[in-house]
């Protein structure tokens, strides 16, 4: 953590200082002990409502095009619009998280981005849907960095990973459900019906959530003084490690984003020809996610940090590449690949943003789902453009040369690393 950061955060960040330690006497929630499983549940039944919702409408791109008479890379804003929404007021919610709390925070954004759901259905236009769209996206950034802020707060060090991982888990989870259900119900019912039906889903959700997660022990409200929340940001942002962090995000859901933006453009056509519900069961691979996500505390474990990310790097772009073939078996295992190295790499960079910021972490883990939705509005729209532009082998395209971009960070942060301990002092004898 860069000087800078520490002091800015010092009035932002004003909780009781937590022990570090993992030993019997940290107050803080670990596995099996008291809270931990509801808070899981709860934080898991969260990634849920907020992919379902935030995604509701990826699958149904090509019915969305078919009504209103757009092509694929107009349709995308569909997409695009949710997660810039997201992306543009992640920072700002996290700052009202650091006055009102986080439990505070998520539950009202929760509340917001349902409702705004269940009005999603009746939008007039393409216009329409995508402004309402936008607002959700705002609305559902009040989760990802509380989220992962309470965490770091309530949760043991050596937990951390484990318990982000639950919660990205949960992203899997809502993000697969949501496209299936959205599918099958699309299929029968058209896709207003369906995105009805996820605006349902994700109101049962929030309840639940709001029901079982633990109150904060270990929050206190800190200042929303505009000053100190730009000294806290600026002091982020000066940190390499932090930067790096926030690149690689962004950069795996580029390819994540375009990959699942335009799959379902693909398999309608020729030489696979699906109907819209066998598509929407395609996203069953995003169960791959949920357990890679879930076992990322373990890979670190293993491999360290930089390890675990040039595996997951190289899974992805594997998938990448296996998904160019003409086949549907070999598509889909591609794009398992994919989905198991994007989830695994967004686990390992955001639960490492959450460690590395000793102070401000709400802002620390907002700056990383602000790159992270960054990423994924432009992987919407490029990939959208590339695919219209070369067909697949486009969209592949920019998702290997993104793969890339994650591999040479992760290598500047390996040189960065031996440099630094070169220049430690050694201790006399």
């Amino acid at each position: 953590m860069s000087p800078a950061s520490t002091g800015a955060s010092a009035t932002l960040d004003a909780a009781t200082p937590v022990p570090s330690s993992d030993s019997a006497t940290d107050p803080r929630m670990a596995p099996g002990g008291p809270g931990y499983r509801r808070m899981s549940l709860a934080l898991f039944l969260a990634g849920v409502a907020t992919f379902a919702l935030l995604y509701s409408t990826q699958a149904l791109l090509p019915l969305i095009s078919g009504e209103f008479g757009v092509a694929a890379s107009r349709a995308s804003w569909t997409v695009a619009a949710a997660t810039g929404g997201l992306a543009l007021f992640v920072l700002p919610m996290s700052a009202l998280s650091e006055r009102f709390g986080r439990r505070t925070v998520m539950t009202a954004s929760l509340a917001v981005a349902v409702g705004v759901g269940l009005l999603v259905p009746f939008a007039p236009s393409i216009g329409a849907l995508v402004a309402l769209r936008a607002v959700q996206g705002a609305a559902l950034a009040g989760l990802p960095a509380s989220a992962t802020a309470y965490l770091a707060e309530e949760v043991r060090p050596k937990a951390l990973v484990t318990a982000i991982g639950l919660f990205v888990a949960g992203n899997s989870v809502g993000g697969m459900s949501g496209r299936v259900i959205t599918g099958w119900v699309a299929q029968e019912w058209g896709w207003r019906v369906a995105v009805g039906v996820i605006g349902a889903v994700a109101v049962a959700c929030a309840v639940a959530f709001r029901l079982l997660l633990p109150a904060p022990r270990h929050f206190a409200a800190g200042s929303l003084r505009p000053r100190v929340l730009l000294g806290t940001v600026r002091g982020h942002l000066a940190d390499p490690l932090l930067r790096r962090l926030y690149a690689i995000g962004a950069l795996f859901m580029t390819v994540f984003g375009g990959v699942y933006t335009v799959i379902g453009y693909r398999l309608t056509q020729a030489p696979f020809s699906l109907p819209q519900g066998i598509i929407g069961s395609i996203f069953l691979v995003y169960l791959v996610g949920t357990v890679s996500a879930s076992a990322a505390g373990r890979l670190v474990g293993r491999l360290g940090r930089r390890g675990a990310l040039y595996l997951a790097g190289g899974t992805t772009a594997a998938g990448l590449l296996l998904s160019l073939a003409p086949s549907l078996p070999l598509v889909l295992l591609g794009l398992v690949l994919i989905t198991a190295g994007f989830f695994a790499g967004h686990a390992v960079a955001s639960s490492a943003v959450s460690r590395t910021a000793e102070h401000g972490r709400a802002q620390a883990s907002a700056l990383y789902q602000s790159a992270y939705y960054i990423g994924s509005s432009a992987g919407s729209t490029v990939g959208a453009t590339a695919y219209h532009a070369g067909g697949w082998t486009g969209t592949v395209g920019v998702g290997v040369l993104a793969v890339l971009g994650v591999v040479a960070i992760t290598v500047l942060g390996s040189r960065a690393a031996r440099a630094a301990a070169r220049r430690e002092p050694v201790p006399a004898h």
